[in-house]
C-alpha cells in the first residue's frame, strides 16, 4: 500500500482445475474512486479469465515440449561401422506446433547395402509425428523383407500406405548405396515420390540435383507406376537428402531457394560431414515455420 499509494486494493487467486496458479492484484490510488463490493464480481470474472489463458498457455507449451521430445525419441540412429560416412540432422518448426511429419531413416542391409530415407508427411500436429512413425517402420519392414528396386519398394509402401491411411499424403526417397566389388565406384540407386531433388555434391564443389526416378507423391494413386535410376557417385562425394523445409521461403521462388542450397553445398564441400550437415542447416533454415530433417551420405576418398 505504501509502494503503490493506495488506498484500496483487491487480491483475487487464479484458479485453474484446482489448482491457484497465482494471484491478480487490483489497487486504486485514487481516493475518489475507492474498490467496492460492487467491483468483486467484475475482478472475480476477470480472474477468471486471466487463469483460463495463463492455464492455456502452460498446457500449449507443455504440449510442444511432449510432442518434440516424443519425435525425437522416434529419430534413429545411424550407422556408424563401414566405408560410407553418414550424418543427419533434424530442427522442429518453432512458428507452429514445434512437430510434424519429417522423418529421416539410415540402416545397412545384410549384404552391405546402405539404405537411405528421407520422407515428409503433411500435417503439423502430433497425429503427424505418430503416423510418421508407423510409417518409416512399415517401410522398415518392407525393406528387410526383400531387396527391390527402389521403385518397387515405394510402390509396396504406397499399397499399404492406402489400405491403413486413405486420403493421408506423403512425399519419401529411397536410396540404395552400393558397390559390386571394392574396385568398382559406389552406387546410388533411387527412387523419388513427389519429394525434393537429392543433391550430388563432389569434393570440387562441384553441384547438381538428381532429377532422375521421379513419380507422384504417396497417397495420390496406388497403381502409378514407380521408376527407379542410378547414379554413379565420385570418391568423397556427398550426397544430400533434405525436406522442403530447408529452402522453402513465402516469399521467395522455390527455385531462388534450390539455388541458395547449392550454394552453401558447394562451399562446404571440403568440410567434415558433419560440420557440413550443421552449417547447411544453420545457414538455410529460415524463419523456423516449417519442420527440417536431412540426411547426407559421403563416400571415402
Amino acid at each position: 500500500f505504501e509502494r503503490l499509494a493506495a488506498d484500496t486494493a483487491v487480491v483475487a487467486p487464479l484458479r485453474s482445475r484446482r489448482q491457484v496458479l497465482g494471484v491478480l492484484t487490483l489497487a486504486r490510488t485514487r481516493r475518489e474512486v475507492r474498490l467496492t463490493e460492487d467491483t468483486l464480481s467484475l475482478v472475480e470474472d476477470l480472474a477468471h479469465r486471466v487463469a483460463l489463458a495463463v492455464d492455456n498457455a502452460r498446457l500449449h507449451a507443455e504440449a510442444q515440449h511432449t510432442a518434440e521430445r516424443l519425435q525425437r525419441s522416434l529419430l534413429p540412429e545411424l550407422p556408424t561401422d563401414g566405408p560410407l560416412e553418414v550424418a543427419a540432422r533434424y530442427r522442429p518448426a518453432s512458428a507452429t506446433a514445434r512437430v510434424g511429419g519429417d522423418w529421416y531413416d539410415a540402416f545397412v542391409l545384410p549384404d552391405g547395402a546402405m539404405t537411405l530415407i528421407i520422407g515428409d508427411i503433411a500435417g503439423h500436429d502430433l497425429r503427424a509425428a505418430v503416423m510418421m512413425s508407423q510409417t518409416r517402420n512399415m517401410l522398415r519392414g518392407i525393406v528387410c523383407d526383400r531387396k527391390e528396386p527402389p521403385g518397387k519398394i515405394l510402390a509396396r509402401l504406397d499399397a499399404a500406405h492406402h489400405i491403413l491411411y486413405p486420403h493421408q499424403t506423403l512425399t519419401c526417397i529411397y536410396a540404395l548405396v552400393e558397390r559390386l566389388s571394392a574396385d568398382e565406384p559406389w552406387l546410388l540407386h533411387y527412387a523419388v515420390a513427389g519429394h525434393p531433388a537429392p543433391l550430388l555434391v563432389t569434393h570440387d564443389g562441384e553441384t547438381r540435383f538428381l532429377t532422375g526416378g521421379r513419380s507422384v507423391m504417396l497417397g495420390v494413386e496406388p497403381e502409378v507406376h514407380r521408376p527407379a535410376t542410378a547414379e554413379s557417385l565420385p570418391p568423397d562425394s556427398t550426397v544430400l537428402l533434405y525436406t522442403d523445409g530447408l529452402f522453402e521461403r513465402r516469399e521467395e521462388d522455390l527455385d531462388r531457394g534450390l539455388a541458395r542450397l547449392r550454394q552453401h553445398a558447394a562451399a562446404l564441400a571440403r568440410e567434415p560431414l558433419t560440420t557440413f550437415c550443421d552449417e547447411i542447416l544453420e545457414g538455410m533454415a529460415g524463419d523456423g515455420s516449417d519442420d527440417v530433417a536431412l540426411i547426407a551420405v559421403r563416400t571415402a576418398p
